[in-house]
């Protein structure tokens, strides 16, 4: 596979932590004037293309600060974008972690992650197959922020 070193990101994408997944659906719905693209038990997604982001809503019942933040990522069109991606990433010293096949979010995606100094998790991800039906082996567990092996020392821009 050649590793292109120029990535057309698709859109930025934004999860939040809520308290409550269905009141945030409500709010999103009037706020962006539009419906979800995916509701599942805890978890919802808008495909806002104006501007362009990808925004999903994981329920955190127990969630001790209001409004707080997932994660932060960036789409791109192919799984030969994340390993671009990654491999930028790596060449300025930053610490990456991947998770490829992995079902998240009720899609299949390949994804590399990095964390900027206060512990924001960054993702650029492809998604592979999306809109999968909730049952075993899929959840929005896994886009909720995973602990790092590492810290990584500056934020990414991409």
């Amino acid at each position: 596979m050649t590793i292109n070193s120029e990535v057309q990101a698709l859109k930025v994408h934004v999860s939040l932590n809520v308290r409550n997944v269905e009141a945030s659906i409500d709010f999103y719905r009037r706020m962006l004037g539009i419906e979800p693209s995916k509701v599942r038990t805890g978890y919802a997604k808008f495909d806002v293309q104006n501007p362009p982001v990808n925004l999903a809503l994981n329920e955190v019942p127990d969630l001790a600060a209001p409004g707080a933040l997932s994660h932060l990522g960036i789409q791109v069109g192919s799984t030969a974008d994340v390993l671009a991606t990654r491999l930028r990433w790596e060449r300025v010293g930053l610490l990456t972690r991947d998770e490829m096949q992995t079902s998240c979010c009720y899609a299949k995606q390949d994804k590399t992650w990095v964390r900027d100094p206060d512990g924001n998790e960054w993702e650029v991800f492809v998604v592979l197959e999306d809109n999968l039906p909730e049952a075993a082996g899929t959840s929005a567990a896994c886009c909720v922020s995973k602990a790092a092996t590492s810290d990584v020392a500056v934020a990414a821009s991409v």
